[in-house]
């Protein structure tokens, strides 16, 4: 659609910080009339009255996602709680062509800065990838909130922002585009490697206090690459093998209820394996991940016996499942498996080697 020209997109403003949501009126002065909260029910149990105090003197409507936004007479949606809660608001903008601010209160995937949505089916397992037309007006990420959650939230999100450099330079390498449709510039490439950087430096400090209600100075490093980096360093970078391998995951039973971001660090592991990554890198990337606890293996994500016929299901799923122009999976099922393999067999040869 665009040929040669290439595009970088992003949130016009992204706010981060301990007491960040408190500069919410603030920003919706400059952005729209009547906002409308769609938010997580848990959530709003513990911010509600936080809320009503910061726009009691702005006409607003706090709804819990499913409910009618334009029956609320809404003039922007801001959208606040976990990945589905977000892409709730998202959907509520896109059907109602209003503009979206964005408001994680976790830190577990990259979601918070893009367009995408995703659109689940009755199992709760995605079914579609939607897109609003343009980015958030604004994302506010409330550090003392993200603090709060339990770990496990700060652990999926790491998962999920590791896999972004490899797979933009997969992508870039196999003639992928970005989410804009169109070819990479070199800056999203950059984000998603001081992402990984970022990341392999402050992540095992960052868990440390995650939950706490702390957030160090680790903490907050690891918010920014989770939300801001991974998700511009996608959005302009493209994904590959580690995210369409979740199509294969949330397929297979037991496996299916780990986080999305233990599925995408799993699928790095493979994606490293079908590329033939240097064993000394790998054997690195490994010790990481046993320090923070991401998994290695399809039983540390839940899966008790490991078959043939299994590793077969998962690699027909990722290969057959839709991708977009930014999603590339370039290997065939037959080197999906070999890397799946592989990656098994490195974390029988480590357990049956500790124990």
């Amino acid at each position: 659609m665009h040929g040669q020209v290439k595009i970088f997109g992003s949130p016009p403003r992204y706010y981060q910080g301990p007491g960040a949501l408190d500069l919410l009126p603030q920003i919706l002065a400059d952005t729209g009339k009547k906002p409308v909260i769609v938010i997580d029910a848990d959530v709003l149990r513990l911010v509600e009255s936080q809320l009503c105090g910061l726009l009691s003197d702005q006409d607003h409507a706090i709804l819990p996602f499913g409910q009618q936004a334009k029956a609320a007479g809404a003039g922007i949606i801001v959208g606040m709680g976990g990945g589905k809660a977000l892409d709730a608001g998202k959907g509520v903008a896109r059907r109602c062509d209003l503009r979206f601010i964005s408001v994680p209160t976790v830190a577990s995937n990259d979601s918070p800065t893009g367009m995408a949505l995703a659109v689940y089916d009755e199992q709760h397992r995605m079914a579609a990838v939607e897109a609003l037309p343009r980015n958030p007006e604004a994302v506010i990420v409330d550090t003392l909130l993200l603090s709060r959650a339990p770990a496990r939230f700060l652990l999926s999100g790491i998962g999920d922002a590791l896999a972004k450099k490899f797979e933009a330079e997969a992508s870039q390498r196999d003639g992928g585009n970005s989410a804009h449709h169109a070819p990479q510039l070199r800056t999203g490439l950059f984000i998603a490697d001081g992402c990984y950087q970022t990341i392999r430096e402050h992540g095992v400090a960052a868990m440390a206090v995650a939950g706490s209600g702390v957030p160090s100075e680790a903490f907050e490093a690891v918010v920014e690459a989770n939300v801001l980096m991974a998700g511009l360093g996608f959005e302009n970078g493209g994904l590959g093998l580690a995210h369409g391998l979740t199509r294969g995951l949330v397929r297979t039973p037991l496996v299916d209820r780990a986080p999305h971001g233990f599925h995408v660090a799993y699928g790095l592991l493979v994606l490293l394996a079908v590329e033939g990554r240097d064993e000394s890198f790998v054997a690195d990337l490994e010790g990481f991940y046993r320090e923070i606890g991401l998994p290695l293996s399809l039983k540390t994500l839940g899966l008790e016996t490991i078959t043939r016929s299994v590793i077969e299901a998962i690699a027909a799923h990722t290969t057959a499942a839709p991708k977009g122009a930014y999603l590339i999976v370039s290997a065939s099922a037959a080197q999906i498996i070999a890397g799946i393999e592989t990656v098994e067999r490195r974390a029988m040869k480590f357990a049956t080697h500790t124990c």
